[in-house]
């Protein structure tokens, strides 16, 4: 199999879809790689690192679409990119299409195979391919959250943990999860007051073992929620629903009743957001304001730190890139059914059950594609 690599293009993205060490593991497995000219710069890989991996350097995109019959990629393919996929193609990579009505349409019409890196699963319920970059967005949205406390940035003009004599910031984080969990560890290795919202008892009765009861573990119901919110300093959305849009749990009424200068890191913008006054915004513009609270939404927090994110990334994605080349798609899906959850769009039709609902689009089971 042909596998491209092409350069991520969306706002200040670095990270890139393939290392040249799985570059190496892949032409090891007698396949080829194309990989676009400065696809791994931003992180300190160059043409002739991917060239001495085994790769074939091309001069654009177009050249790495028109002959890959597999894209790997990082982020959502962007409209210019999607246009370049056709039938029967296999696009890995984050999707996100819950919230993304053009992206699922344009998909859609290409009548590729779209496999989402965030709705692949494993045996224990995880998501093994979004939970590094879940890591990683938790532990960055304390680091976001504590510059946008700052007054520079319009915020209350705090420091997150205090100094002896002056209370730490309140941060409330909501969602225990990947993101909910690495956001507490940061935010209270940093010395603030922390408090995480959750609606499993499960969860809760973990992060209270996790951190020795360091960390106030709440069960979120709509009263506990608007009452840690109202009181916060800091709030992180880490909401998660698998390929669903978030749920909006943070209203413009509880913005409108916080603190002058509080903070939002909506990690959940990828899906939405779980933040009613939530809107994307990139690295170059990163925050706005509403009602007097500082809003960070950045859709690609990971890519601010590229090196470590797609390490982190390609360690989760190799071996289902192996397994997807050895085998062809179809074999490879219906051999892996936490493989086959990642099947997003096939041949014109939506193939995941959350992301048709939330479109509005009728849903097809994969299985029956793959097996027609």
């Amino acid at each position: 199999m042909i596998i491209g690599v092409p350069k991520e293009i969306k706002n200040h993205e670095y990270r890139v879809g393939m290392t040249p060490a799985s570059v190496r593991e892949l032409i090891n497995h007698k396949h080829s790689v194309i990989v676009e000219t400065n696809a791994g710069i931003g992180i300190g890989f160059t043409d002739e690192d991917y060239t001495a991996a085994g790769a074939t350097v091309v001069a654009t995109a177009a050249e790495v679409f028109a002959k890959a019959d597999m894209i790997v990629k990082v982020k959502e393919p962007q409209a210019v990119e999607r246009a370049m996929l056709r039938e029967d193609q296999i696009l890995f990579t984050y999707l996100h299409l819950a919230p993304d009505l053009p992206q699922t349409e344009d998909l859609i019409k290409s009548k590729a195979v779209c496999i989402a890196y965030e709705t692949v699963t494993d045996s224990r319920g995880g998501l093994p391919l979004l939970a590094p970059m879940s890591e990683v967005a938790g532990r960055m949205s304390i680091q976001a959250g504590a510059r946008a406390l700052e007054k520079s940035c319009a915020g209350r003009g705090m420091l997150l943990g205090g100094v002896p004599g002056v209370a730490p910031a309140k941060v409330v984080v909501i969602g225990g999860g990947m993101v909910g969990t690495n956001a507490a560890q940061m935010a209270l290795g940093l010395g603030a007051d922390v408090t995480v919202l959750d609606r499993s008892v499960d969860v809760l009765r973990r992060i209270n073992a996790q951190f020795n009861g360091a960390v106030k573990a709440i069960y979120s119901t709509a009263d506990a929620l608007e009452q840690e919110v109202l009181a916060a300093d800091l709030v992180i959305g880490g909401v998660l629903v698998p390929g669903a849009a978030a749920p909006k749990l943070v209203t413009k009424d509880h913005i409108k009743r916080m603190k002058p200068g509080s903070a939002i890191v909506d990690v959940a913008i990828d899906q939405g957001g779980c933040v009613e006054t939530s809107k994307p915004t990139t690295h170059a513009d990163p925050t706005y304001i509403v009602d007097d609270v500082v809003h960070y939404c950045v859709a690609n927090m990971p890519g601010a730190v590229p090196r470590t994110s797609t390490f982190a990334l390609n360690n989760a994605t190799l071996p289902f890139i192996i397994r997807l080349a050895n085998k062809g798609y179809k074999q490879a899906l219906l051999d892996d059914a936490h493989l086959m959850n990642g099947l997003n769009v096939m041949h014109g039709k939506v193939t995941n059950q959350s992301v048709a609902e939330a479109l509005g689009f009728a849903f097809v089971e994969p299985k029956s594609l793959l097996i027609a």
